[in-house]
């Protein structure tokens, strides 16, 4: 080839290239005019919204400081203020994305340009756009995340993050409109709490968390540099797997270190450190410290039942919503600190005298233990437990998991409730006393099959045949009459039936509707004879709640789980409020107490009395449905109440008296747990005297 040839040939690629440049510079002319044009007809205000954030359960502890109990969330993040967040950081994210942030109106023409082209003309996503544009694309991704409908969210994700020239004229657009109206310090401040860090973790307050278990402020220089790195390519450059052949803690972490590294040499081109503190960065290994948050009530261990109906209250009440998407939507969003009514010395208490006391499981028992304490005259829940690991996953098949919260009614995420045997004579009492007659009465108890025919003003007269022959417990309750009193301190059925047999039988169930008590499944309470000795499946909450209305001269409070609710901006938001209503007078709630403090000292509820210390004046009602499947024991001081039972959840069920856990007989098992309750809470609370009741009521 000779070297005229050679030149021809040069000469020819050179204006290829020149005609290859040209029409690009044509190209890049008329995608900046119509990028001007459609810039200025485009919105340019930006509508950002809330961001999504973790949500915080806590229980209070004794000197008042907040424990975390658990965190829910849909993206973990916390928002932090520009203050909150390390100079390396700001530094390291404006040197790595976009050098030129302080200095532009909120976009990088040229890069954007270039991007949109390439896009364009070949189909591939480039690169180019800045901080704000960023920001600008992560607000609408995060108006899509907030939707409800799963398919809404998809389509608008989607769209938000199509791969179009288009899409990225309308993010130049909004970017312009917004560093009109916010300071740069600003934008990189919200930038930095919206962008992604890879997996569920949002925010760079939520990435040192979790990789570094450090907060934003004190993040050194190398681990702000390969915490910004991840902002890139979070899949590609996160830190917590350690297997990763490319990016793991076998070579380094090597795709991150390299991201890092340049990022770093950004920073000391654009003098935000010096060539010394680059060196020493460089050198640092990353140490990832991979710090998993609380996340479900799982985490709350032995309150996670609690945990679950704090969840059930915020979703289900309409304080948090207008409807159930809206609230959907708010817990989306999260941002809560909800503060409980959680007492962590009661339950602390509760927690460890269930497992001393019942088994997670039983071989061919399918077993429960409950534990619920209320705070008289509040409502406020100061304790719950029972006796099996809480998990939704499907995974673990264990007898000893459930979901199922024993101690709330079914809509609340609990079970069909429980057969509430001889602590629902209260109410049988009760409804005596309001008709005008005496604890020292005598009442037909004879032990028989021919009760005949009951009063009843909301079903009719009903008759019982042969076939309803309630006995006694023991076999010595043979007398043919004995007075409310001695019935409510030994526990007599024959001798509640004779007072119902006096008594209307859907005055009863109204009584007992007045302390709040109904079926755990939603239906109407059963009001037949039977009824009376407690055949109905009530929770064991609900029950605690009507045993602190007795203590609180008859004035029952609805059971509430949050004393208080702070939203994303700090602000006070109300929280559900308990109820509290004259269920009967306190002059009837006088003559209860007065029958049920004998059953502490006098009758059934002695063993548990005896065991509480410190003791104060305290009312109680033992209870044991047929053959023994399930055993209470109710009682309440005139500062808590509380329900301990152990139960059949499902089956055939036990013998309680014939049968024996590690701790001793079953049936005993609810006389070792309730003291173990009430010594707390009458060390922690005290008590105080009953109010007596009229001397006609004890004649």
């Amino acid at each position: 080839m000779t070297t005229e040839s050679s030149g021809r040939k040069t000469a020819r690629r050179s204006r290829r290239r020149a005609r290859v440049w040209i029409a690009l510079g044509v190209v890049m002319a008329v995608l900046a005019t119509t990028a001007i044009v459609v810039v200025v007809n485009l919105p340019d205000d930006l509508s950002i919204g809330r961001l999504s954030q973790k949500s915080n359960i806590y229980a209070t502890a004794s000197d008042g400081s907040p424990i975390l109990l658990a965190s829910f969330y849909d993206q973990n993040r916390v928002e932090v203020s520009s203050d909150a967040i390390s100079q390396y950081v700001k530094d390291a994210a404006t040197s790595g994305e976009d050098p030129g942030f302080y200095e532009h109106g909120g976009v990088n023409i040229w890069g954007s340009l270039t991007g949109a082209a390439t896009t364009l003309f070949t189909g591939e996503v480039r690169g180019g756009s800045s901080i704000t544009q960023q920001y600008v694309k992560n607000v609408f991704v995060q108006q899509c995340e907030a939707l409800s409908d799963a398919d809404e969210r998809s389509t608008c994700y989607d769209a938000a993050t199509e791969t179009s020239p288009w899409r990225k004229l309308k993010e130049m657009s909004l970017a312009v409109g917004l560093e009109k109206k916010s300071s740069k310090d600003d934008i990189l401040r919200q930038y930095l709490n919206i962008t992604g860090f890879g997996g569920s973790v949002y925010g760079i307050e939520a990435a040192a968390n979790y990789y570094y278990n450090s907060t934003a402020a004190t993040l050194t220089l190398p681990q702000a540099a390969s915490l910004v790195a991840i902002v890139n390519n979070p899949v590609k450059f996160q830190l917590d797997d350690p297997e990763s052949a490319t990016n793991g803690a076998a070579n380094g972490y090597a795709a991150n270190k390299e991201r890092r590294d340049y990022i770093l040499d950004e920073m000391l081109a654009n003098e935000k450190i010096t060539a010394a503190e680059r060196d020493a960065a460089v050198s640092a290994p990353i140490e990832p410290t991979i710090t998993e948050p609380s996340t479900g009530c799982r985490t709350a261990g032995g309150s996670a039942y609690f945990c679950d109906l704090v969840l059930q209250t915020l979703r289900n009440d309409p304080a948090f919503g207008a409807d159930a998407d809206a609230r959907l939507a708010n817990f989306r969003l999260g941002g809560y600190n909800v503060y409980t009514t959680l007492d962590l010395d009661l339950q602390g208490a509760a927690e460890a005298t269930m497992a001393e006391n019942v088994p997670q499981t039983f071989e061919d028992w399918d077993v429960g233990g409950v534990i619920s304490s209320v705070g008289v005259g509040t409502g406020r829940v100061l304790a719950m437990t029972q006796n099996k690991n809480y998990s939704q996953d499907p995974a673990d098949t264990g007898a000893n998991f459930t979901a199922i919260n024993y101690n709330t009614d079914m809509a609340q995420g609990g079970s069909n409730g429980f057969q509430t045997g001889s602590t629902y004579k209260v109410f049988t009492l009760a409804e005596w006393l309001t008709q005008g007659n005496s604890l020292d009465d005598s009442v037909n108890s004879r032990e028989r099959d021919d009760w005949g025919t009951f009063e009843d003003s909301c079903n009719g007269p009903q008759e019982y045949g042969e076939a309803f022959a309630p006995g006694n417990d023991s076999s010595s309750d043979n007398d043919s009459y004995y007075s409310p009193l001695e019935s409510t301190i030994d526990s007599i059925n024959t001798g509640f039936i004779g007072m119902a047999k006096e008594l209307d039988l859907c005055g009863i169930r109204k009584t007992a509707e007045a302390f709040g008590v109904h079926r755990a499944d939603g239906g109407a309470l059963e009001q037949g004879a039977s009824a009376v000795l407690g055949t109905n499946e009530i929770a064991p909450l609900t029950m605690a709640a009507a045993y602190a209305g007795i203590a609180n001269n008859g004035v029952t409070c609805t059971p509430i789980v949050i004393d208080r609710i702070t939203g994303p901006d700090g602000a006070e938001i109300p929280a559900p409020q308990s109820n509290c209503t004259q269920s009967v007078t306190p002059e009837v709630a006088a003559g209860m107490s007065y029958a049920m403090e004998r059953v502490m000292t006098r009758g059934s509820g002695g063993p548990s009395y005896y065991e509480t210390d410190p003791q104060v004046p305290m009312i109680g009602k033992t209870g044991t449905t047929d053959e023994n499947k399930d055993t209470w024991m109710a009682g309440a001081s005139t500062k808590v109440a509380t329900i301990v039972g152990v139960v059949n959840v499902s089956g055939v069920g036990e013998d309680q008296r014939e049968t024996w856990f590690e701790s001793g007989q079953a049936a005993r098992a609810r006389h070792q747990m309730w003291p173990d309750v009430m010594s707390i809470a009458n060390e922690k609370y005290g008590g105080d005297e009953f109010m007596e009741p009229p001397r006609s009521m004890t004649r």
